[in-house]
């Protein structure tokens, strides 16, 4: 393929995924939450520098449209916080795509990473990133899968219900 058929590809996918994200609104407006055009081609942007960052490359679209649904009823995300918030969980999202060996699927991946920023980190990005998912990729090299980390989450917690 020449240069210029790949970037007018990569140029109507990336028109595609801004469409996508965008129709995510008609979802997260009942949380208060909104994206402009513009925040949407940032979000595409952190996206494709993530994915050459990490030395990664998409075929199947962008997963910035499942991050934000499934992130956009967070306790821990306001409008004050929610763009910053969803650039920042696509870059931990590709580091741990890599960190897992692709040991799990994007969608077990979003719903940990969502799972324990919602419970464990208490809405800490740094929790999420340098020791939740650290530890579940640790885990997943070492043999253990996504049932037996989610088993011992639950049993980490205290007679209080905390961890």
């Amino acid at each position: 393929m020449s240069f210029e058929i790949m970037n007018m590809f990569s140029s109507r996918i990336q028109k595609q995924t801004v469409e996508e994200i965008m129709k995510c609104n008609d979802h997260t407006i009942r949380f208060g939450l909104t994206l402009s055009h513009l925040d949407a081609v940032k979000l595409v942007e952190t996206c494709n520098m993530a994915l050459k960052s990490n030395g990664r490359i998409e075929f199947k679209g962008s997963v910035i449209h499942k991050i934000i649904k499934e992130f956009c009823d967070s306790p821990y995300i306001s409008e004050h916080n929610y763009v910053e918030t969803i650039h920042d969980l696509i870059e931990i999202f590709y580091f741990y795509k890599n960190e897992t060996l692709d040991l799990v699927s994007d969608d077990e991946l979003i719903k940990f990473m969502k799972n324990s920023f919602d419970s464990k980190c208490q809405g800490s990005l740094e929790l999420l990133s340098g020791k939740e998912a650290a530890n579940m990729a640790r885990r997943l090299r070492y043999g253990c899968d996504l049932n037996c980390l989610e088993n011992e989450i639950h049993d980490e917690r205290d007679e209080d219900g905390e961890y």
